[in-house]
C-alpha cells in the first residue's frame, strides 16, 4: 500500500492529529529522513507541553541517532528557544509542536543549523518522500556507528542571550501581566523577566497541552479577554499574551485595549534602526501603511514581501535586513538568525515604554495612523472565481492591482488585500484607510462581493 503524508507535511512543517494521523513510530522515520536531507552529524531537538511530545521528540532523536547523527536533547522549551539552541550550537533542529491548535493535534517545526527554515523547497519535500517510502519498505540501515543522544538544558543561556540584545536595566519599574495561556511561555517569561524592573502578574503559566481556560492563539480576539480584564483590573502598565509554543506576542495597553502588530512592528523597527542607521526592515503585504512610512521617516529602506515565514527570512537572509515583521505578530531579527522571536519583541516593547514616562497607548499613537479591519474569513466555494469577481469589480483608472499574495488593490484613501488560505476553503480579507468611515465601506463592499452566491 502506497503511503501518503500530503495531509500531514504543510508547506512549512508536519502538523497533525496523534495518534490518527501520525505517531511515533513515523516520528522517528521523520529523524532518519531528516539526518538524511540535512546530512547532519550532530541535531538538536525540543518539545513543547503537549501530552504527546515528549514521546514523539524522543522517536525523532532514535531515528537520528540511528543515522549516525549525534542528539542534544533541550526538553520543554519554546520554538523560538529551540531557534537559539540551532544558532548557538550551530546545529540543525527540530521542535516538536503544534502551536496553537488543539490538544490532539502535535507537529514538527525543522530548521537546518543556524535556525535557517526547512520548507518545501529546501528540504521538506524530500523528508516526506523518504518517510513514505521507508514506511512501505521498512526503517533504512542503521549507521555502522549509531550516534549519541545526550540532554541540555539552554533556558538560562537563551535568557541571558535576549537580555544582552536589549538594555533593560535602566528602566522604570513597569507592572506586566503575562497570559501564557498553558503554553511555553509559563516556561520560558519567569527566566527571561528574572532580575528585570518588572512586577509580574502571571496568567495561566500552569503547562498544559489540553488547554482548560483557552485556546492558545491570541490571534483570536475571544482569547486575549481574560488578560484585557486582568490588565485593567491591575491598573498594569500593559498586558502581554504568547501563543502555544510562544513564538509569537500580541500586546495590550494599560486600558487593555489590543496593540496591532504593525504598529510593534513600527514600533521595533525604529528601535532597530536607531541602532543600525540606514537599515533594511522587511514586513509583509498585510502590515499597515505606517510601517513603511515609519521606516522612511527613520532613515530605513522596507522591503514589501508575501505573507509566510519562509519568505521573509528569505528576504532577510538576501536583503541582510536588520528586522523583519508580520500581521500575525511574528517578529524576525537579524540578531537571532533571522528567526522570528515573540520574546525579543516583548523586551523591546517594555524597554520603550519603561524608556519614558507615557502610556504605552500614547507611545504607540504614533505608529497606529490608519483604522484596519483585522483580518475576516470568508468560506466560498471557489476561491478563484470569488477572487477573479472581486478584481474585475474593481478594475479601473483609479487603483493598482498587484498579485504578490493573492489580491491587492490600492487606491489613495486606502487598500485591500484578498488571498486564498492554503489549507482551508476560505478567503481572508484585510483592509486599511485614512478613516474608519471608508474601512466600513470598502469591508462591506469586498465582503459583499466575496460572499455573494451566484
Amino acid at each position: 500500500m502506497t503511503v501518503d503524508l500530503s495531509q500531514i507535511v504543510k508547506a512549512y512543517d508536519v502538523r497533525g492529529v496523534v495518534p490518527d494521523q501520525w505517531d511515533e513510530t513515523l516520528a522517528e522515520l521523520f529523524g532518519a529522513a531528516f539526518v538524511r536531507v540535512t546530512d547532519a552529524e550532530a541535531i538538536v531537538i525540543g518539545h513543547d507541553m503537549r501530552p504527546s511530545s515528549p514521546g514523539l521528540a524522543d522517536a525523532f532523536a532514535r531515528g537520528a541517532a540511528r543515522l549516525g547523527a549525534d542528539v542534544t536533547l533541550i526538553g520543554l522549551c519554546s520554538t523560538d528557544q529551540l531557534y537559539y539552541a540551532s544558532g548557538s550550537l550551530g546545529l540543525p533542529g527540530a521542535m516538536f509542536t503544534a502551536s496553537h491548535n488543539p490538544a490532539r493535534y502535535n507537529g514538527i517545526k525543522m530548521c537546518r543549523a543556524g535556525a535557517a527554515p526547512v520548507g518545501q523547497d529546501t528540504g521538506l519535500a524530500q523528508i516526506r518522500e523518504l518517510a513514505e517510502r521507508w514506511s512501505e519498505t521498512g526503517a533504512p540501515e542503521p549507521a555502522a556507528t549509531p550516534g549519541t543522544v545526550t540532554e541540555r538544558d539552554t533556558l538560562t543561556d537563551y535568557a541571558d542571550y535576549l537580555k544582552a540584545l536589549v538594555d533593560l536595566t535602566s528602566i522604570r519599574p513597569l507592572k506586566v501581566v503575562v497570559d501564557a495561556g498553558n503554553g511555553m511561555g509559563g516556561h520560558t517569561v519567569p527566566t527571561v523577566f528574572e532580575g528585570l524592573p518588572l512586577d509580574l502578574v502571571p496568567m495561566y503559566f500552569e503547562l498544559d497541552g489540553t488547554f482548560p481556560n483557552h485556546e492558545a492563539n491570541p490571534l483570536d480576539p475571544k482569547n486575549i479577554v481574560d488578560l484585557q480584564a486582568r490588565v485593567r483590573a491591575e491598573g498594569a502598565d500593559l498586558g502581554l499574551a504568547f501563543d502555544g509554543d510562544a513564538d509569537r506576542c500580541f500586546v495590550v495597553d494599560e486600558r487593555g485595549e489590543p496593540v496591532s502588530p504593525s504598529a510593534i512592528t513600527a514600533l521595533v523597527a525604529a528601535r532597530e534602526l536607531a541602532k543600525v542607521p540606514g537599515g533594511t526592515i522587511i514586513h509583509n503585504l498585510i502590515t499597515s501603511w505606517s510601517v513603511p512610512e515609519v521606516v522612511r521617516e527613520q532613515g530605513g529602506e522596507p522591503v514589501r514581501t508575501r505573507v509566510g515565514h519562509s519568505f521573509i527570512k528569505e528576504e532577510m537572509a538576501k536583503t541582510g535586513a536588520i528586522f523583519g515583521g508580520e500581521h500575525s505578530a511574528h517578529y524576525y531579527f537579524k540578531d537571532f538568525w533571522n528567526a522570528d522571536t515573540g520574546m525579543l519583541a516583548a523586551l523591546h516593547v517594555l524597554a520603550a515604554l519603561g524608556g519614558q514616562d507615557g502610556t504605552l497607548s500614547e507611545l504607540v499613537s504614533s505608529y497606529d495612523r490608519y483604522a484596519s479591519s483585522g483580518e475576516i474569513n470568508s468560506t466560498v466555494a471557489d476561491q478563484a472565481a470569488s477572487a477573479a469577481k472581486v478584481r474585475a469589480a474593481y478594475e479601473s483608472d483609479d487603483v493598482t492591482l498587484d498579485e504578490l499574495d493573492g489580491l491587492t488593490v490600492t487606491a489613495e484613501d486606502w487598500w485591500f488585500n484578498l488571498r486564498a488560505s492554503n489549507t482551508e476553503p476560505l478567503l481572508r480579507l484585510n483592509v486599511e484607510a485614512r478613516s474608519a468611515v471608508t474601512m466600513a465601506k470598502v469591508r462591506d463592499e469586498v465582503l459583499a462581493l466575496v460572499r455573494a452566491t451566484d
